[in-house]
């Protein structure tokens, strides 16, 4: 025997020496020798020997450390996803955070460009009420103005007809946010709510009514004063107050450019205004259910990577 445990197993009476009874006795009880074997046992037998309770011994000790190694990677990996999920998570409230503070900005751009409209509205509303006057100002208007001599600053608001302002909010989070997993955190209803204000039909019509059906407006003076006025006029300058007070007879009979602001009037009274009170409304729906779905997921408490209390 070569190793010091079997030596002590043999040596019964622990004196040191091994005598011929406890070499015989060793010899019966050490297992059977591998020869007188079948196959089988053969094939998992280490020694020279087989030892029914030592191979059992061992069985047993392998089965525990199978377990324990299958349980330590079984945790292991559940600890990383459990982490990554977490980090998900946290990032997850952090996107809901800035979406909400985006469609704050939402807000404060709308009312700005309601303002911006109903001056504009105004403004041109009174220049196509006045077109028919009999007086050489009818296409100049004035607004208070301390820097100049008389505290009024005279233009023509037909001069500013070819600016345009295309209906165009701050909205770069929804874009960043709507594929990573973030809406995961939300409610069906929520998330439809955000990806109607990003992607809804208000917007659009929006966009397209402040864009290419303005632009269309604006095109068609243009092309007005380029092939018509330019060759029946003796000098054509929009900028200058004097060529509308001169030629204002003149622009009064042209009933192409007061029905084109007829039309132009039309489009932001009763479509472009009503769209804007309409996205504002849905705008502000949106914030309410964002500031409750994050009041939900901050009052949730994470122990860890566990959340112990979902509110889902």
């Amino acid at each position: 025997m070569a190793k010091k445990e079997d030596f002590d197993k043999i040596d019964t009476n622990k004196d040191g020496v091994i005598s011929r009874e406890e070499f015989e006795n060793a010899d019966q009880s050490a297992g059977v020798e591998k020869e007188k074997l079948n196959w089988f046992l053969r094939l998992i037998t280490l020694g020279d020997r087989f030892d029914i309770g030592d191979f059992w011994d061992r069985l047993k000790k392998s089965i525990v450390e199978f377990i324990i190694l299958v349980f330590g990677v079984t945790v292991s990996f559940g600890i990383e996803q459990q982490g990554g999920e977490s980090d998900n998570r946290e990032d997850g409230i952090e996107n809901l955070t800035n979406l909400r503070e985006e469609i704050e900005k939402m807000i404060v751009y709308t009312d700005s460009y309601i303002e911006q409209i109903d001056w504009v509205t105004d403004m041109y509303q009174r220049q196509y009420d006045r077109w028919e006057e009999d007086n050489d100002s009818i296409f100049i208007d004035a607004q208070d103005d301390e820097a100049e001599p008389n505290g009024k600053y005279y233009f023509s608001p037909m001069s500013l007809y070819v600016q345009r302002d295309p209906f165009d909010p701050p909205r770069v989070n929804f874009d960043a946010i709507k594929l990573d997993g973030t809406f995961r955190l939300l409610p069906k209803e929520v998330g439809l709510k955000i990806t109607n204000i990003y992607d809804g039909t208000d917007l659009k019509y929006l966009i397209e009514n402040t864009g290419k059906n303005e632009e269309r407006y604006v095109n068609q003076f243009i092309d007005q004063v380029a092939n018509k006025w330019v060759y029946d006029l003796p000098w054509v300058d929009l900028d200058y107050n004097e060529f509308w007070i001169e030629n204002r007879k003149y622009i009064q009979k042209d009933k192409f450019i007061k029905y084109n602001l007829y039309k132009r009037l039309d489009l932001w009274q009763w479509s472009v205004k009503d769209q804007l009170q309409q996205y504002k409304s849905t705008l502000e729906e949106g914030t309410k259910m964002l500031d409750s779905v994050l009041a939900v997921r901050e009052s949730e408490f994470e122990f860890i990577w566990w959340v112990l209390n979902p509110k889902d």
